[in-house]
């Protein structure tokens, strides 16, 4: 039984500002019925038994020791900049000053 999800995907359309057409609107929401459809499926499997896996392959993590290295100059560093405060980069402020608790 396939369930229509046009309704979703103009809602979900929405809330991002997207203008879609009644033909995306159409694809997008057989393209999400097939998804949730082997979502399905694939949760009517048996699994008895079988170890869960990470990675199809057994491949072990391969850890190294940290090393210092050469770093970049400063000045190449901070070249494409937009602003610049001395050897810093200068962004917007994004929270309020004071001690407001915000």
């Amino acid at each position: 039984m396939a369930i229509d999800f046009r309704k979703d995907v103009e809602h979900v359309a929405k809330l991002a500002r997207l203008e879609l057409t009644k033909t995306e609107k159409e694809t997008m929401a057989g393209q999400l019925s097939d998804i949730l459809d082997t979502a399905r499926r694939i949760q009517e499997l048996d699994t008895e038994g079988i170890e869960p896996t990470s990675h199809v392959i057994d491949f072990p993590a391969t850890m190294r020791e940290d090393e210092v290295g050469a770093s970049l100059p400063l000045n190449r560093v901070l070249q494409n900049a937009p602003k610049r405060d001395n050897d810093f980069f200068r962004v917007p402020r994004i929270a309020k000053s004071g001690n407001d608790g915000q």
